[in-house]
């Protein structure tokens, strides 16, 4: 057996610091001696904790000359705490009533801050504790939670309850700061215009209290109150909103899911392009700087004078590159879906998206009047009755009503549904009106038979239902809770798809705004899904006076 060959570099020295101090040769006939870096690799680990690390001068010292590598890391990620370090000193933040009973989680989402509630807010909670109302049901979760964080007390004195209870104690490792409760009766002077005995009057004495006590610490109240946070500022006290419970701060900033590619997207994308075509539809594979802006399943399009227009859907993004695929033009009649065709781009792309089974869920939103409800409606009839594709379709909403409620309504769940499904029989009329030459009798059997693949549902009785191969239509989607949203997305089965449209501009509920409705949150955290999409329309096809109407009023 040959040996091996000679190494041609020379071997790297080891570091003589990496050794003990004893450096004497040991003698042949004698063992080795018990080196001691066991002792003292234990003692480098720990040093640079945030703990050792605060120690001293001494340890800060023997840390920096020993550098660990990765060992020093590790107890600082089994500790469980936030990487994050509070960049300044930390606030004391004051909750209204209105802002536990919007979220009954608020009291963990203030970070390393602290938080305190004042007596008025406890004695408020009690009062709206009762019912099967959401704001009861909110109520009741907090006082549970509170209960839990008192239960952590070793003993029923005051003296415990003064120091604050940590937020963290009951699992929630975001929340580092305390709760205080108000234990002694704090007076402070606020004007004589303002009744004493008011609850808002009594939380702003008791933000003016605190700020008194400690003036080297910053103080804000938190209500979801417009008049209480206006009032508040009148006094000179910070106050702010609640925004843990927004999507977004601005509804521009929502996502649309159609983007314009660049004018030069050709001559700067050409040359690494590939392409090829599969069951008459043409794919592209793409790399440059537009990849990591695109998202999957959003919809680009590039309109050119004098060129071809290209109008694609991103169906893939492998690392730096992605894939686009052609959509189908349903602008053209010999396309259309039900006799409805696309009269503008945004449409054209919504219809690419209802149509597609690999697209599970879709959120279409614009203001009125853009089609949303028509080409909703005309998609589920040809996937229900031409391809069979589902068994039917359910439509709901909320019953939320723009003027004056009318009372009670009687008859069955759809007799009730039937006022608020306006929409639904316009659309329909208009729908059966395309097949004119089947004759009066062949136009009636056509809506019986419309008629019984379509199932008006409301939203009350959604709780525990699960939908199998359906195809479920959610209007005014505007006016739903994020809660409210989870619990109707969660009713899909196997082969459900689910529309949800929606006008963020037209919201009925009065506590609910652009940035805090369950459609945002919707289109929000479902964007980038590979079986969603989202089209907002902006053009409105409904007639010259509608459009003028919006424009001007």
């Amino acid at each position: 057996m040959p040996l091996p060959k000679a190494p041609k570099q020379r071997a790297s020295r080891l570091d003589v610091s990496s050794y003990a101090n004893d450096l004497s040769p040991t003698p042949l006939n004698e063992p080795p001696a018990t080196p001691p870096p066991v002792a003292a690799a234990a003692e480098v680990v720990q040093l640079p904790t945030p703990v050792a690390r605060a120690a001293g001068g001494a340890s800060a010292t023997q840390a920096k000359t020993a550098k660990p590598s990765k060992p020093a890391t590790a107890p600082k990620a089994a500790s469980g705490t936030r990487s994050r370090k509070p960049t300044g000193p930390t606030k004391l933040f004051v909750l209204d009533t209105n802002v536990l009973m919007h979220d009954p989680m608020c009291i963990f989402r203030f970070e390393e801050h602290d938080v305190f509630l004042p007596m008025i807010t406890l004695e408020e909670l009690d009062g709206h504790k009762k019912g099967m109302t959401e704001v009861a049901r909110n109520v009741r979760q907090v006082s549970r939670d509170l209960d839990t964080l008192a239960a952590s007390l070793e003993g029923a004195g005051v003296e415990e309850m003064v120091k604050g209870l940590p937020l963290g104690s009951t699992g929630h490792r975001e929340a580092l700061g305390r709760l205080f409760f108000q234990t002694t009766p704090i007076n402070a002077t606020l004007p004589q215009a303002l009744p004493q005995g008011k609850a808002d009057n009594q939380i702003l004495a008791v933000v003016q209290s605190l700020k008194d006590q400690q003036p080297g610490r910053e103080v804000v109240l938190v209500s979801k109150d417009i008049n209480m946070r206006i009032k508040a500022r009148a006094l000179g006290l910070p106050a702010e909103d609640y925004r843990n419970d927004k999507a977004l701060e601005d509804s521009d900033l929502l996502y649309t899911g159609v983007q314009a590619l660049p004018a030069d997207f050709w001559e700067r994308h050409g040359k690494t392009m590939e392409s090829w075509q599969q069951g008459g539809t043409t794919f592209y594979r793409i790399s440059g700087p537009l990849v990591p802006s695109l998202l999957i399943n959003q919809l680009v399009y590039l309109e050119a004078p004098g060129a071809t227009p290209l109008y694609a859907k991103v169906t893939e993004i492998t690392g730096k590159s992605a894939v686009l695929k052609t959509l189908k033009d349903y602008g053209h009649q010999k396309h259309a879906v039900w006799g409805v065709a696309a009269r503008n781009r945004e449409q054209n792309f919504a219809l690419n998206l209802l149509m597609d089974p690999e697209c599970d869920f879709v959120t279409l939103t614009g203001t009125a009047g853009t089609g949303k409800t028509l080409m909703t409606l005309a998609a589920g009839l040809s996937q229900v009755l031409d391809e069979r594709r589902y068994t039917e379709i359910i439509v709901t909403r909320v019953t939320v009503p723009v003027g004056e409620d009318i009372g009670f309504l009687p008859g069955t769940e759809e007799e009730k549904m039937s006022p608020w499904m306006g929409a639904l029989d316009d659309n329909l009329e208009v729908l059966a009106r395309g097949d004119s030459g089947a004759g009066e009798w062949g136009r009636a059997a056509t809506n019986d038979l419309v008629r019984s693949k379509i199932k008006i549902k409301s939203l009350n009785f959604m709780r525990g239902r699960t939908f199998l191969n359906k195809y479920l239509i959610i209007d005014e989607a505007q006016n739903l809770t994020p809660k409210q949203m989870k619990t109707l997305v969660t009713r899909a089965g196997p082969g459900t798809k689910i529309v949800c449209l929606g006008n963020l501009a037209q919201i009925d509920t009065p506590y609910l705004t652009e940035g805090s409705s369950g459609l945002t949150f919707a289109v929000d955290r479902f964007k980038g899904w590979a079986h969603s999409g989202h089209v907002t329309l902006a053009r409105g096809e409904r007639s010259r006076l509608a459009d003028f109407a919006s424009e001007v009023l």
